[in-house]
């Protein structure tokens, strides 16, 4: 169990069933009255944000989330192929828990499956990749005093913006929280 007045970024709970994150949170003492929590929460299975307001000394159960690092295999339309790397057990997952959180992986690549009481939610992909442009205009060299980008696809089928200078076919690291293009791929 933990309280409301030991909330912190991050922690995880359980409300209504549901499990929850705690994304921001704000100890309140007004002059008058007693003292509350002020949260914002956001629901791991559905990604619904709520504000909502405990006492301090509330209690609720915590939420344990498993990670479990797999490899994704391949999709099939509307399912998603992950392999344990130990077990050699497969899992397939739902599009709609899969989102887009995959746009930016390969097949063969490691992502972490999330999952409450043997219930997958969600997938973190690795944090940076490195893909392949397969589309982009030519590039020009010297022209990018301003920081100019232009669109480009890899090899994901996923479309980011790049400076100007990068061309098809070169190999560039991308932060996958964002979608940013971070540089060149070293090698």
């Amino acid at each position: 169990m933990i309280s409301a007045g030991e909330f912190r970024n991050g922690v995880t709970m359980e409300l209504d069933g549901d499990p929850y994150v705690v994304l921001e949170f704000q100890h309140v003492k007004p002059g008058k009255g007693a003292a509350f929590v002020r949260t914002k929460v956001k629901n791991l299975k559905t990604g619904a944000v709520l504000e909502k307001t405990f006492r301090p000394t509330e209690k609720m159960p915590r939420a344990h989330i498993d990670r479990q690092d797999m490899q994704y295999l391949y999709n099939d339309g509307d399912l998603f192929h992950f392999m344990n790397s130990e077990t050699f057990d497969q899992i397939a997952v739902n599009a709609t828990d899969v989102g887009d959180s995959l746009k930016f992986v390969k097949e063969n690549d490691v992502v972490k499956i999330l999952s409450y009481d043997g219930q997958v939610f969600g997938i973190e992909p690795p944090l940076f990749v490195e893909l392949v442009i397969t589309e982009t205009e030519p590039g020009f060299a010297g022209n990018t005093a301003q920081g100019a980008t232009k669109p480009a696809i890899v090899e994901t089928g996923a479309q980011i913006q790049v400076p100007l200078f990068i061309n098809q076919g070169e190999v560039i690291k991308i932060d996958t929280r964002t979608g940013e293009y971070l540089g060149r791929a070293n090698g």
